[in-house]
């Protein structure tokens, strides 16, 4: 979601991607409560001015981060898996490796903690993991299972990827066997 200023921002001035998603890094370390304009732009090694080009205020980064996760993260994904031309196995195995290359998952954890504490995100988080089962569902449809056996599938598969991510299955360098060991096991082989 690279976005190129339309005003004139300074030269070494963060993008609002970069403070959307370090706030989901800070979202991860320390909770909601520990997203803060001053300590975040010190880690990007700027002034908080950089954050107000952006943002009114925190609210309104939280609000992006929340629609970032859900559009960029959720439904940019299931759109560009739905293009996908090859077999519906071939497409559950790609859409699990760039789950886990892209980070995609990475923010879940944090995501469902904070939905505790505030009924918008409850809202948000219920919707967006519900759209991840129900494409998961038909992902497995199309590969032939009932109904049923797609739905369990379907289900294991995004919770096993919210693991993956929330457990550092990244950092291993063997994390694409790990990923295409469990897609054998989901799809039956």
């Amino acid at each position: 979601m690279s976005e190129s200023n339309t005003r004139n921002s300074p030269k070494n001035a963060a993008t609002k991607e970069d403070w959307i998603l370090l706030a989901y890094k800070v979202l991860n370390e320390g909770g909601v409560a520990a997203i803060k304009v001053v300590p975040m732009a010190k880690r990007l090694n700027l002034t908080s001015g950089s954050f107000y080009w952006h943002f009114k205020n925190v609210s309104e980064l939280l609000d992006e981060v929340l629609r970032y996760w859900e559009q960029e993260l959720t439904d940019n994904v299931i759109t560009k898996a739905k293009t996908f031309g090859g077999p519906p196995e071939e497409r559950i195995l790609l859409l699990m490796k760039k789950v886990i290359e892209e980070d995609a998952a990475l923010p879940d954890h944090a995501v469902s903690v904070w939905a505790k504490t505030d009924e918008k995100v409850q809202e948000a988080y219920q919707r967006t993991i519900g759209k991840r089962f129900q494409f998961a569902a038909w992902m497995f449809e199309q590969a032939g299972f009932s109904k049923e056996e797609a739905k369990a599938r379907g289900r294991l598969m995004v919770t096993s990827l919210m693991g993956d991510s929330s457990t550092g299955l990244k950092a291993q360098g063997d994390w694409e066997k790990v990923i295409e060991r469990e897609h054998a096991i989901l799809i039956g082989k």
